[in-house]
């Protein structure tokens, strides 16, 4: 019998007779995820603009999961009940100069919120390759840029404001509560409703990238943390298919690097015009290259923060490997090349800083990620997940929470030392489990 995946969706479908008063908007159709993978497995979605209201709509249902900006390729923010958008909250609360910090709205996108800050002189230390996903959710699922030094978005959090599932507010801090922060931070959904997020913030900087293009492979293996850390935030694309790796992109820091804008990068060429990750498309929603330089927030993604991209018909995964493995794993991978071929975009290798939070793939390691962006043909990607994770199995790799895998409970249990720990907060914050549903039902609980 065929694996069978956690995409799968329920038939229930919640009218709009079913809602609160306090809901703005009833989905009488469901609601898809970004990619379009998958549908929600209930129409019954609130939209609050406030605290209050999050607080009234937690105490009213005994089921209910939170929404961001529904960039998760699986089912972790899915409910058969009630889902809770948190979109209408998206607001920048306040800007502590001498703290050095921001509190915002968890359903703010980092491509408002970065704008503002560099407007106002400041700055976050990254961003991931997409600018249009939320505060919240980003943390939630420890979302990532890249950069050897360079921790995921979450290692900036400071603070949360969180309703529980009494209906309470819970305020953390890094200051007064940094075990209970540090197991919160990247919830997974299970902890309550992320409602403020205070956030590091730092002088406002200057980027430029530059990239080069057939890179070989051969050249990872003597050189790989040089390459890694040719700049503030590098990235590899790679198909698998040929022996140069597809392109390199350095984004370097402009007062702190020195800007990669020789013709020849360790045997790869440097481009002649801006590039696409996947070279055959067109670059026009791609961030400026060429060493043309900018402000952090217009360098550190991939693409342009005034593109909002469509739902894209593809599917994700990523699978984070310590920085001492890294070579091998990519080799471990490559062995499986002809297999994915047909199947891939272009895979992303990128690495990211060591960070205390418990639930975090980075959880005190400094890891490489091997991400791989497919064709949305999900059968074909099932079977292939297997491979791809037995190949990984001796790196004890660790899958991104929001994207597809196909790992066991068990496996993610040993992988995960402070598992245990985080059920233990979990049932402190939401005993009855409100917040539960088949994804951690499976993950964390199976």
């Amino acid at each position: 019998m065929k694996r069978k995946t956690f995409i799968q969706l329920s038939s229930t479908l919640m009218t709009a007779s079913f809602l609160s008063p306090l809901t703005l908007l009833a989905q009488q159709e469901r609601l898809k995820n970004w990619a379009g993978n998958l549908t929600y497995s209930t129409g019954n979605v609130f939209y609050p603009t406030s605290v209050k209201e999050v607080q009234e709509l937690v105490k009213k249902h005994s089921k209910l999961k939170t929404l961001g900006t529904r960039h998760c390729f699986n089912n972790i923010a899915d409910s058969r009940d009630n889902l809770l958008s948190t979109s209408k909250m998206n607001k920048v609360v306040s800007l502590d100069p001498n703290g050095h910090t921001v509190t915002v709205e968890a359903g703010i996108k980092y491509g408002e919120l970065a704008p503002w800050l560099h407007k106002n002189g400041y700055a976050l230390h990254n961003l991931a390759s997409l600018p249009h996903i939320s505060v919240g959710g980003s943390i939630t699922t420890a979302t990532h840029g890249s950069g050897i030094k360079n921790g995921n978005l979450a290692s900036a959090v400071t603070g949360l404001e969180i309703v529980i599932a009494d209906g309470s507010v819970v305020h953390l801090s890094r200051a007064a509560d940094p075990e209970k922060l540090h197991a919160a931070v990247v919830g997974l959904g299970a902890i309550g409703v992320i409602t403020k997020v205070t956030l590091e913030v730092q002088p406002t900087y200057m980027m430029l990238q530059n990239v080069f293009t057939g890179l070989p492979v051969a050249q990872l293996k003597d050189n790989f943390e040089k390459i890694m850390s040719a700049g503030y935030s590098v990235s590899l694309f790679y198909d698998w298919q040929t022996d140069l790796i597809n392109e390199v992109w350095i984004k370097s820091h402009i007062g702190t690097d020195v800007p990669q804008s020789q013709p020849e990068f360790y045997g790869a060429k440097a481009a002649t015009k801006n590039l696409h990750p996947i070279i055959e498309l067109s670059a026009e929603n791609c961030t400026e290259q060429m060493g043309v330089p900018g402000p952090w927030y217009e360098r550190l993604p991939h693409f342009k923060m005034g593109f909002t991209p469509s739902s894209g018909k593809e599917l994700q995964s990523e699978y984070f490997v310590p920085l001492h493995s890294a070579v091998e794993a990519i080799e471990a991978v490559s062995h499986l090349g002809k297999q994915i071929g047909p199947h891939l975009f272009i895979t992303e290798i990128r690495t990211i800083a060591a960070d205390k939070l418990w639930m975090s793939p980075c959880h005190n390691q400094t890891s490489v990620t091997i991400h791989f962006t497919w064709k949305q043909e999900t059968e074909a990607v099932l079977e292939l997940l297997p491979q791809i994770e037995k190949a990984l199995a001796p790196f004890n790799a660790r899958p991104h929470w929001g994207k597809v895998f196909t790992l066991e409970p068990k496996v993610l249990e040993g992988r995960y030392e402070k598992l245990n720990d985080f059920k233990k907060l979990i049932a402190e914050y939401d005993p009855n489990g409100k917040f539960r549903n088949a994804f951690l039902e499976k993950n964390i609980y199976g």
